[in-house]
């Protein structure tokens, strides 16, 4: 069996001294945000007890699904790169990057720079490369393939919209078909949900009829996002059959705001081509802000015999 976690919308806290350069752009709308709202609500401690939790549950993969900052100013980057280095190595987490890390212009070149060995495909070079066209990653670990793609971008004010190219379209489909001929379970990763309605029209994702053309050609058996801090679940229909598409609440998200308390996915996995088996317990904070407890398992794939439920469904305080 092989284990993998999934966490997105970190938001880490709390912004740093701003300078009023800093300021003078889209990221004095995001300021007032954080301070009227995510303030309030997005908390360490609770980032902590989740990470506390799946560490003892030890993955062996953590995929990240982007927004790791919050309005992408230098400092809050490095300190991103710090904390990924604290939780895990680069082999063993993959990270995508989400509009808050792309806030600003030059933001996502910062971000992606600064994170690099985290995003990295196997065959792309260990350094930051000069070229513009890092996504889609391709990542083998185990028996899954890992395909990371990238929506971020810097918008206007008041607008949190994703961009999906034709060119990661052509290329995911590419990756897709290679990962089928490798036998493996295939797993795309995206901010942005890339489903119809998932999102308002200001926050939606551009191209999503590009992402689900490249899905019909290739073939997927997952589809990881963040944006809309979220516990859903959705359905891609495509010429290969229903791909499950899977958000997450943001991992920062305390109680008693108007989105649901910090949670994380783990999935279990078993099976081989044509016939997978795949499993989502999800885990998450309890209103109390005390403990992470398990909430709820779907079987994605195959038959929910075929994985061993008690191992993932004992809480743990």
């Amino acid at each position: 069996m092989y284990t993998f976690a999934h966490i997105s919308d970190i938001h880490l806290g709390p912004l740093p001294r701003l300078s009023v350069r800093e300021l003078a752009s889209k990221r004095i709308t995001g300021f007032i945000n954080w301070h009227r709202n995510r303030r309030k609500h997005m908390q360490a401690d609770t980032l902590d007890l989740l990470l506390g939790d799946m560490r003892l549950r030890a993955p062996e993969h953590l995929m990240i699904t982007g927004d790791l900052v919050n309005l992408a100013t230098p400092i809050e980057i490095r300190l991103a790169g710090e904390w990924l280095r604290s939780i895990g190595e680069p082999l063993d987490t993959t990270v995508v990057p989400g509009n808050h890390d792309a806030y600003v212009p030059g933001a996502h070149h910062r971000s992606v720079r600064e994170w690099y060995p985290f995003i990295a495909g196997d065959e792309g070079p260990v350094d930051w490369p000069d070229e513009e066209h890092v996504f889609p990653t391709y990542r083998r670990r185990g028996p899954i393939a890992i395909i990371g793609c990238s929506t971020s971008n810097a918008t206007i004010p008041f607008s949190a919209a994703g961009y999906f190219s034709a060119r990661q379209a052509r290329e995911l489909a590419n990756h897709l078909k290679r990962a089928k001929d490798e036998g493996l379970f295939r797993v795309v990763l995206i901010h942005h949900p890339p489903v119809r309605g998932a999102a308002s029209s200001h926050k939606r994702m551009i191209g999503i009829r590009r992402f689900a053309a490249a899905l019909s050609i290739g073939g997927a058996e997952l589809v990881l996002h963040g944006h809309t801090h979220l516990n859903t679940v959705y359905t891609l229909k495509t010429h290969h059959g229903p791909v499950p598409v899977m958000g997450i609440a943001s991992a920062s998200q305390g109680p008693g705001g108007h989105k649901p308390p910090a949670a994380y996915n783990l999935f279990s996995l078993t099976g081989e081509p044509g016939a997978w088996n795949l499993a989502c317990d999800r885990y998450g904070l309890t209103p109390a802000a005390d403990a992470i407890v398990h909430e709820q398992r779907h079987v994605l794939h195959g038959d929910a015999t075929a994985i061993p439920a008690q191992e993932f469904l004992q809480p743990v305080d």
